[in-house]
């Protein structure tokens, strides 16, 4: 199931949801080596070395974060030539690292703006499109960044804890989108999402909840097959994050009139539409009934 779009208005452009979007598109098209972006023909040798070193040296490994150091050169090898995935010497001298200069912690963030190939850039942008204009809607500009990458940091982590020896690359911003979900699923449970289903050759476009969307999505994450290449830990640790958040901030008034913005926030007692969020009454008015 693919989203197209929400039937949930918002009162802001979401500046920060675009600026992301095209960050995420340029980084890929104008920074990251040709080789990830190849559809049809199979990169030569040199673009494939290329694209292995941009990874090593720029994106989230899991051993490196764990020993707080970049990869040695023998990890790497074992890595690559062995097809060892959990190549991370964690006793004694590692030996010379491949990339000295590399920051381990800023690759955590630069690790949310890189994708793997155009389907893995193309299916990231679109969620963030769908449910992230809401998000930035009621949290307001900075602390809907603020959300993001917290989400984005938080999905790393879950995704190193179960791979504490791993010297694979991590990139894309999955983790950080499904934060973002997790919100969304919470407060607009019953939002009307276009989404295009393929029985076989048969395209279809039904109003689905979101919430069925987004549970569908989140439960998939446990089948996805571990040589896949995906860090389904990272998507479940992001969404799990979002959705605690949007909890707190749906149970507790007080929380979320400091978490979202100005708009948004409850000038007396009402309902919760699981449509749009909160239905606010003034002082001393009736409460709308949720839906």
């Amino acid at each position: 199931m693919i989203p197209l779009r929400d039937e949930n208005p918002t009162h802001r452009t979401p500046v920060v949801t675009v600026l992301l979007i095209a960050a995420c598109v340029a980084t890929f098209v104008f920074v990251q080596p040709s080789a990830t972006r190849s559809l049809i023909d199979e990169p030569d040798d040199a673009a494939l070395i290329e694209e292995i070193e941009f990874s090593y040296e720029h994106a989230a490994i899991p051993c490196e974060l764990i020993q707080g150091r970049p990869l040695a050169v023998p990890e790497v090898l074992r890595t690559l030539q062995a097809g060892d995935s959990d190549a991370c010497i964690t006793d004694g001298e590692a030996g010379r690292a491949l990339f000295p200069d590399k920051s381990v912690w800023r690759s955590v963030i630069v690790s949310m703006f890189l994708h793997g190939g155009w389907l893995h850039l193309a299916g990231n942008m679109v969620f963030l499109w769908v449910f992230g204009n809401n998000i930035e809607d009621h949290l307001g500009h900075l602390r809907y960044l603020v959300f993001y990458a917290a989400a984005g940091v938080v999905a790393t982590a879950a995704h190193v804890l179960l791979a504490l020896d791993s010297t694979v690359p991590l990139v894309g911003a999955s983790g950080a989108i499904a934060g973002v979900m997790g919100a969304y699923l919470i407060w607009f449970p019953w939002a009307r999402v276009r989404t295009l289903i393929l029985l076989g050759f048969i395209p279809l476009w039904p109003r689905v909840p979101a919430a069925i969307l987004l549970v569908a999505w989140f439960l998939t994450q446990f089948w996805i097959d571990p040589n896949a290449g995906v860090a389904w830990a990272a998507h479940v640790g992001g969404f799990v994050f979002g959705a605690i958040v949007g909890i707190a901030a749906r149970q507790d008034a007080a929380f979320r009139n400091r978490l979202w913005a100005h708009r948004y926030r409850a000038t007396g007692k009402g309902g919760w539409d699981n449509r749009r969020g909160p239905t606010l009454s003034p002082p001393g008015g009736p409460a709308t009934t949720s839906t």
